[in-house]
C-alpha cells in the first residue's frame, strides 16, 4: 500500500474531481450521534493508487467502489480506498458511517428533563475544515461538490439544510425524512444543518429568489425587527455587484450558544440568537450588520473561494465592504464614514504599536482581514473609479465562478478594467504591515461629517470656557447622533457655568443616542437635571434604561422603590441585562420585604442552569460573583461552564472559577462538591483543585 504518497490534499486535487457527494444522514440529538449511507461521484484525471475522503473519528462499513468491495484503511482522519485508479470519467464510491462529532455539530439541551421548556437543538459550524467531524467530506476548500443532502430526524422539529427542500415525508412515527438538493459546487465547510422548534416568514427578493426567515414561536412579535430590511440588503447587494445571487434560495436561522455571530453557509446563514432582537432592542444591538456580512459571503467565499489562507481578505475584507455599503444604503452615509472612521483608529494604534499586519498573511488577525480589508477596497475604489471597480468585480466573480481565486487574479482584473499600474497599491495595502493612515484620513475627510466631527473631536483637551461656545452650536436642532455624543462626552466631570443648561439642551434635543451617552457618561447627576434623567427610564434603549437605572438608585438610594417599580417589567436584551440589575438592586436595597429576597435571590441563581444561553449564565455569573452569594448548584453550573462549547464563555467561567479557588471556603466547598459530579465534571475539577 502506498495511501501516503498523495497524503496531501492538493495533489489529490491535481488527480481526482469529485463531483457530488449525495447522502441520506440520520441524526439522533438524543445519544449526539450521526449516521448515513453516502454515495460519492468522482473522476480520475491521472492514475493513482489511492484516493481519500476526510473523516474524523469515523467508523465505516461496507465500502464499495463501482458496487464492488474495495480495499479501505481507516486512519481517524481519513478514509482511504485503495485500488488502481485509472482515469475515467465516472466512478462511484459508496458506504455506510457512524460519528459521535467531538466538534462541528452541537447538540443543544438534549440532556435537559423534558418538562423543562427549553430550545432543544442542532446544529453545525464547519468554520474552515470540519465538517469532516459529522460528514465524510473535504478539508480542503478547493475541492467543491454539489451536495445533495436528506436527513432524518424526530418529527416534532424542522430541520433546515442547503438547497432545496424537495420532499418532506415521515419515515415512522418517531421521524421525519428532509430532502434537500444543490444545483451548483461549494466548499465543504459551508455544508450546514439546523434543526429545532421553528416558524418562519418568507418574502421574495426583486430578482425572483425566495427568501425564508426561520425564528422560535416564542420570538414571533421579534421577527420583524429581527429580519428588518433583509429585501433591501438583498436587492442591494444583487446591485451593487453586478451578478446575479448564485444559490437557489436564501435562508436565515437563529440559534442558541453559537460559536460566532454568524456563519455564511451556503444558501443557510446560521446567526447567533442574541441578535433576535424587540424593537427596542434594535435601536442598541441588531442583525443588520450580521445580515448583509454572511449574505454578502454568498458572493465572496460560497461563490468564489479563496485559493488559499493567505488570501483569506478576500473573503472577509470584501463580505466586510459589502455589508457596509448595505449598511450605508440603510443608515445613510455618515454611519458608513462613521464606521471607517472606527476602523481606522483601531487599525492605526495596532500599526503604531508595532503589530500591524498584512492583508496577505496566514497570521493576521480578524480586525485585519476584515477591517483593513474593506478599507483597502474602500481605497481601491477611490482610486479606479466607480465604473472601473464594478466592472473588475463582476469579471473577477464570473471568472472563477463557483471556483477558487487568488489575490493576483484580482489584481489583475482591477489592473484591466482601469488601465492602471497597481503595483504601488498592493505594495502599500495588501503586503505591508503598517497601517496607510495619512491616506485614509485623506480619505475621510472627503466627507463633511467627519470634518465636522474631527473639529469637534479636537476641543477634548481644552478648557470647557475655551469650547462651550462650539459645544453649544454643535447642539442646535438637529443634532448628529455621533457629533452629538461627543459633545456629551467632553461633558462629562464639567463643572461651572453653563454645564447644567448644555446637559439641559442634549437631553431635550430628543435624540436617543445622544441621551444614552449620558446616561453613560455623567458622574453625579445635578439636581437641577433629575428629572431629565429619570426621563431616560422611559428611552427606548435598553443600554440607556441600564446605566439610568443603576445611576439613579446610586445617587438616590432613598428612591430607590421608585426607580425599581418603574422598570419591574422591562427584560432587556437577549441577556437580560436589565432584569438582571433590577433583581440585584432588589436584593441590596434595604427597602425589599424580606419575603421578597428568596424570590430574588432564586430568580437570578437560577439564570446559571446549563439550559440557558451562555450570554444570560455569563451575566448571571457576573453578579453573583459581585454579590459573593453563590450556592452550590450555582458553583456547579459554573464547572459546567467551564467547559462549554463557546470558547468565550468557557473562558470566561474558567477565568471566574480560578478566582473562586484562590479562596480557601470556595476550594473547601468545591472539594465537598465534586463527589456528587459527574465524572466528567468530577475530573475537570479536580484537575484545578490539585494545584490548590
Amino acid at each position: 500500500m502506498s495511501y501516503a504518497q498523495i497524503d496531501l490534499s492538493g495533489q489529490q486535487l491535481s488527480r481526482v474531481d469529485f463531483k457530488e457527494i449525495a447522502a441520506q444522514i440520520t441524526v439522533d440529538p438524543y445519544q449526539k450521534s450521526v449516521s448515513g449511507n453516502v454515495r460519492v461521484k468522482m473522476e480520475m484525471f491521472e492514475p493513482a493508487d489511492s484516493v481519500f475522503l476526510d473523516a474524523r473519528n469515523m467508523i465505516f462499513e461496507n465500502v464499495l467502489l463501482n458496487g464492488k468491495e474495495v480495499e479501505f484503511r481507516n486512519d481517524n482522519q481519513r478514509l482511504w480506498l485503495i485500488s488502481n485508479f485509472t482515469p475515467s470519467a465516472e466512478n462511484i464510491i459508496s458506504f455506510s458511517y457512524k460519528a459521535v462529532p467531538r466538534q462541528s455539530m452541537y447538540f443543544i439541551n438534549w440532556d435537559i428533563a423534558e418538562e423543562v421548556e427549553v430550545s432543544r437543538q442542532v446544529w453545525t459550524q464547519g468554520q474552515g475544515r470540519f465538517t469532516s467531524h459529522w460528514l465524510p467530506s473535504f478539508d480542503n476548500p478547493g475541492e467543491k461538490v454539489i451536495f445533495n443532502l436528506t436527513w432524518n430526524f424526530p418529527k416534532e422539529y424542522t430541520l433546515v439544510s442547503n438547497g432545496s427542500l424537495i420532499n418532506k415525508t415521515a419515515v415512522n412515527n418517531n421521524l421525519t425524512q428532509w430532502e434537500y438538493t444543490m444545483h451548483a459546487p461549494m466548499s465543504s465547510y459551508l455544508v450546514a444543518m439546523a434543526a429545532g422548534k421553528y416558524d418562519s416568514g418568507s418574502i421574495t427578493t426583486g430578482s425572483g429568489i425566495p427568501v425564508t426567515n426561520y425564528f422560535e414561536p416564542k420570538d414571533r412579535e421579534k421577527a420583524e425587527p429581527t429580519y428588518r430590511h433583509t429585501k433591501e440588503i438583498f436587492d442591494f447587494l444583487e446591485t451593487e455587484i453586478g451578478v446575479a445571487y448564485p444559490w437557489q434560495n436564501y435562508k436565515q436561522i437563529p440559534v442558541q450558544d453559537f460559536l460566532y455571530s454568524g456563519m455564511e453557509n451556503t444558501g443557510t446563514t446560521i446567526f447567533s440568537n442574541s441578535f433576535v432582537v424587540d424593537g427596542t432592542g434594535y435601536n442598541d444591538i441588531n442583525y443588520v450588520k450580521v445580515n448583509a456580512h454572511e449574505l454578502a459571503h454568498q458572493w465572496f467565499g460560497n461563490y468564489v473561494t479563496s485559493v488559499s489562507d493567505e488570501h483569506h481578505w478576500l473573503q472577509e475584507g470584501f463580505a466586510t465592504y459589502y455589508a457596509l455599503l448595505a449598511e450605508r444604503q440603510v443608515f445613510g452615509d455618515d454611519y458608513y464614514y462613521w464606521n471607517l472612521y472606527q476602523s481606522a483608529e483601531e487599525l492605526k494604534a495596532l500599526s503604531d504599536s508595532g503589530k500591524g499586519e498584512a492583508l496577505l498573511s496566514l497570521k493576521s488577525s480578524s480586525l485585519t482581514y476584515y477591517q483593513k480589508g474593506a478599507w483597502a477596497l474602500h481605497i481601491l475604489r477611490e482610486k479606479v473609479g466607480d465604473r472601473a471597480f464594478k466592472e473588475a468585480v463582476q469579471n473577477y466573480l464570473n471568472a472563477h465562478a463557483f471556483g477558487n481565486a487568488g489575490t493576483d487574479d484580482l489584481i489583475r482584473e482591477f489592473e484591466k478594467a482601469s488601465g492602471q499600474d497597481l503595483s504601488d497599491f498592493v505594495s502599500g495595502w495588501l503586503l505591508q504591515s503598517a497601517f496607510q493612515g495619512t491616506e485614509t484620513l485623506n480619505s475621510l475627510k472627503k466627507s463633511q461629517f467627519i470634518r465636522n466631527y474631527m473639529e469637534v473631536a479636537a476641543l477634548r483637551e481644552l478648557p470647557y470656557q475655551n469650547k462651550k461656545e462650539q459645544l453649544n452650536r454643535t447642539l442646535n436642532f438637529p443634532v448628529n447622533d455621533y457629533i452629538g455624543q461627543e459633545v456629551v462626552y467632553q461633558l462629562a466631570g464639567q463643572t461651572g457655568p453653563g454645564v447644567e443648561a448644555l446637559y439641559k439642551k442634549a437631553f431635550e434635543s430628543g435624540n436617543l443616542y445622544v441621551r444614552q451617552a449620558i446616561a453613560s457618561s455623567i458622574e453625579n447627576i445635578p439636581p437641577q437635571l433629575k428629572g431629565d434623567f429619570v426621563s431616560l427610564l422611559n428611552d427606548d434603549s435598553y443600554f440607556t434604561v441600564e446605566y439610568a437605572l443603576l445611576k439613579l438608585w446610586m445617587q438616590y438610594p432613598e428612591e430607590a422603590g421608585r426607580w425599581i417599580e418603574k422598570t419591574a417589567n422591562i427584560e432587556g436584551f437577549f441577556n437580560k441585562n436589565v432584569r438582571m440589575l433590577w433583581l440585584v438592586l432588589n436584593l441590596v436595597s434595604p427597602q425589599t420585604a424580606k419575603n421578597d429576597l428568596a424570590v430574588y435571590y432564586n430568580e437570578l441563581g437560577s439564570y446559571t442552569r446549563e439550559y440557558y444561553p451562555f450570554e444570560v449564565r455569563q451575566n448571571a455569573f457576573g453578579y453573583l460573583y459581585q454579590l459573593n452569594a453563590f450556592d452550590d448548584e450555582n458553583l456547579t453550573d459554573l464547572v459546567k461552564a467551564g467547559q462549554h462549547h463557546n470558547t468565550r464563555f468557557r473562558d470566561y467561567s474558567r477565568k471566574l472559577l480560578a478566582e473562586l479557588l484562590k479562596q480557601p471556603e470556595y476550594i473547601e466547598r468545591y472539594s465537598q462538591l465534586k463527589v456528587n459530579m459527574s465524572p466528567r465534571d468530577e475530573t475537570f475539577l479536580s484537575a484545578r483543585l490539585k494545584s490548590k
